[in-house]
C-alpha cells in the first residue's frame, strides 16, 4: 500500500484558555477518566488526544465513543497514532493480504478496536472465514466510527505547538511529511532533531529512555523544544497516564498530572538510594536466568552482564535465557512519612512509584 500523505489540521486556540493534552490512552477508560478528573478538565480548556487512545487495553471501542462523545464538545481535538489507523482498511488500495495480516493479530491479540466491535455485533472472531465480509458487517454497524476515524488528522498545527503523535522531522515542510513519519517514531529524543516550535508527541513511553531508573514524568527538552508525554498506560505495570498542561497558547510554563489506580501508603522509615541500580526494559530484556527460586530469581542481562533478582513471575519463559517484563533493582530514597503507590508486594519489600518514579522500599507501611 503506498505512502499516504499526512493530513495537517491547522488549529486557533483562544487566549487565556489551558491546553490540556494526552497521549497513548490504549483503551483505558479508567485512567482516561482520572486524569481528566485530576487536571480539572473543563468547557473553558482545550484538550488534544495525542493519538494511540485505541488498542491494547481492554476497552476500545468504549474509548473511541468518550473521544467522539468529547470531540463533539468543540474544545477537544485527537489526532491519529500508530494504533488508530483502523478506516485504513477500507482505503480502496488496501491489499488484500492486509485482511490476512489484521485477521491473524485480531485472533492473536484477542482485544481492541475490531474485536470489540465483533462482540459488540454478536460476532464470533474465531468463526471468521471471509474477512472481506466481515469489514463490510462492521461497517455497516460501525459506519459513524470509522468515519470519525478517517476524519483524524495526522497532527494538530497550532502558532506554537505541533502536536503529532509520535514525531516530526524539522528538515522538510509539515505538509510534506507522510503519515507514518508523524505516527511512528522510536526514541524521538534522540534523534538530534531540533525544532522553532514545540513539538508535543506520545508514542515511545518516557520510561525508556532511562537505564539507572525508571520515571513515567513527561520529559521537557527545552533544548530541542520537544516534550514526550506517554507514561507507558496499559504498557508497562507501574505506567501511569500523563496529561501535559500549557497554562495558555503563549506559555512555556509546562506543568502535568498524572492518574494511575495504585494504592497509596505511608513510609514509616527512612531508606537511602541505592548507589547503583539498573532498568531491565522492552527491547533489551534478555536474561539468563542463574538461580529460579518461588518469588525470585536471581539473573544476569545477556546485553550488559548486570546481575539483579527478578520476580520469578516476570520471566516469560521457564528456558535458562528468557525475556522477561521491565523491571528494575533501583532502591528508591524515603523519608518517614513519603506516600508510596504500592504497585506490587512481595515478601521482601514492595516494588512502588513516588513521584512518578519506580523502585524499591524495604521498611514499614502504615
Amino acid at each position: 500500500m503506498p505512502e499516504r500523505r499526512a493530513r495537517i489540521e491547522k488549529l486557533q486556540i483562544p487566549a487565556g484558555q489551558r491546553i490540556l493534552v494526552v497521549s497513548d490512552i490504549h483503551g483505558n477508560v479508567p485512567y482516561l477518566e482520572g486524569v481528566l478528573r485530576r487536571a480539572g478538565f473543563s468547557d473553558r480548556d482545550e484538550l488534544i488526544i495525542d493519538g494511540d487512545f485505541l488498542e491494547k487495553g481492554a476497552e476500545s471501542l468504549r474509548t473511541l465513543h468518550i473521544v467522539m462523545e468529547l470531540c463533539a464538545r468543540g474544545n477537544t481535538h485527537a489526532l491519529l497514532g500508530n494504533c488508530d489507523g483502523w478506516a485504513e482498511i477500507y482505503a480502496p488500495d488496501w491489499p488484500a493480504r492486509g485482511d490476512e495480516h489484521v485477521l491473524r493479530y485480531l485472533l492473536w491479540r484477542k482485544s481492541g478496536l475490531l474485536w470489540d466491535m465483533c462482540n459488540a455485533a454478536g460476532i464470533d472472531p474465531f468463526g471468521v472465514e471471509d474477512f472481506a465480509e466481515l469489514k463490510q458487517t462492521l461497517k455497516k454497524r460501525f459506519d459513524a466510527e470509522f468515519a470519525f476515524l478517517s476524519s483524524l488528522p495526522d497532527a494538530i498545527d497550532t502558532e506554537r505547538f505541533l502536536f503529532a503523535h509520535a514525531s516530526a522531522r524539522p528538515d522538510k515542510p509539515l505538509e510534506e511529511h507522510t503519515a507514518d513519519e508523524l505516527n511512528h517514531c522510536d526514541h524521538f529524543l534522540t534523534q538530534g532533531w531540533r525544532f522553532d516550535k514545540w513539538v508535543i508527541v506520545g508514542h515511545w513511553p518516557v520510561v525508556l529512555y532511562g537505564e539507572d531508573r525508571v520515571c513515567a514524568n513527561p520529559i521537557v527538552d527545552r533544548e530541542k523544544k520537544i516534550v514526550s508525554i506517554d507514561g507507558g498506560c496499559v504498557l508497562k505495570d507501574d505506567g501511569q497516564l500523563n496529561c501535559l498542561i500549557i497554562p495558555d497558547r503563549d506559555s512555556e510554563d509546562f506543568g502535568f498530572v498524572a492518574y494511575d489506580p495504585f494504592p497509596v501508603r505511608t513510609a514509616l522509615d527512612d531508606q537511602a538510594e541505592s548507589a547503583r541500580s539498573y532498568y531491565i526494559r522492552w527491547g533489551d530484556s534478555s536474561v539468563q536466568v542463574l538461580q529460579r527460586g518461588e518469588e525470585f530469581s536471581r539473573c544476569r542481562h545477556l546485553r550488559t552482564g548486570y546481575e539483579m533478582d527478578i520476580l520469578t513471575k516476570y520471566l516469560f519463559t521457564d528456558n535458562e535465557v528468557t525475556d522477561c517484563n521491565d523491571c528494575t533493582d533501583y532502591v528508591l530514597p524515603v523519608k518517614a512519612g513519603d506516600k508510596l503507590r504500592i504497585v506490587e508486594e512481595t515478601s521482601r519489600g514492595v516494588l512502588c512509584k513516588r513521584n512518578g518514579v519506580s523502585g524499591w522500599y524495604f521498611g514499614g507501611l502504615a
